[in-house]
Parts: C-alpha cells; sequence; structure tokens
C-alpha cells in the first residue's frame, strides 16, 4: 500500500460493518464516526485501495457500483432485480478456464473476477407475491 494513512485505515475498517458498500455508504459509516473526513478523503483513498488491490469495484446492473474488501478469494452473484452482491466460494483451476474460453473465443480473460447475475430469494418472493 502507499504511505500509511490513518483515514485509509479508518475507511478499510469500514468494510468490518458493511457488506459490499456503495462508495456513498462507506462516505456516510465514516463521516458518521469521524466528522472531520471529507467526502474527496474518502473517495480518494477508495480509488488508491483499488489501484493496490486491497479492495475491488464491483459493476452492478442497476444503482451505484459497490465495493469488496479481499480478505480471501471468493466470487459475486448479482441480483438483477435489487443489485444486491453475495459472496460464494468455488475452487477451479484458473489457467484451464483461461485456455477454454480463450480457445473458444480468442478473448484472454481474467478469471479473478468471475461475477454471475441471477434473482435472490427475497426478489423472487416478491415475484410469486404479486403474481398471486
Amino acid at each position: 500500500m502507499n504511505n500509511y494513512s490513518k483515514q485509509r485505515e479508518i475507511i478499510l475498517e469500514t468494510f468490518k460493518y458493511l457488506n459490499h458498500p456503495t462508495a456513498e455508504q462507506i462516505y456516510d459509516k465514516v463521516h458518521q464516526d469521524n466528522p472531520t473526513i471529507s467526502k474527496s478523503t474518502v473517495y480518494r483513498n477508495l480509488n488508491v485501495l483499488l489501484e493496490n488491490k486491497t479492495i475491488k469495484k464491483i459493476k452492478v446492473l442497476t444503482g451505484p457500483d459497490k465495493y469488496d474488501y479481499i480478505d480471501k478469494e471468493h466470487y459475486h452473484v448479482i441480483c438483477n432485480k435489487c443489485g444486491k452482491v453475495f459472496d460464494f466460494m468455488y475452487q477451479f483451476k484458473k489457467e484451464k478456464l483461461k485456455e477454454l474460453i480463450h480457445n473458444q473465443t480468442s478473448v484472454i480473460t481474467n478469471v479473478d473476477s468471475i461475477i454471475l447475475y441471477g434473482i435472490c430469494e427475497e426478489c423472487k418472493s416478491k415475484i410469486k407475491y404479486e403474481e398471486e
């Protein structure tokens, strides 16, 4: 990581309390606990943390991007309806998958970031309720 920063440490701490937060949610929590930290400081430090691969940005179909602290290798499922992000763990041979994709598409891929889309249980139950 670039030079140590107390503000950056505070921002990283917020990931313990927020699950896949947006930048605004991170700022709200940081500012609530540390009112002297500005929005620009939070956003600037999020960019530093992204560059250092300490956190990951998750692009969602609906709403603002979300962030995830990279504490262990995992992947994401995003609900198409509400945009909620879920973690999932899966072990596979990355090089084999990259080779398979390349052989079929000629595209060189980054399999460190796999995102699947679907409909979460909560949204599924709302759909069933609306149909009845």
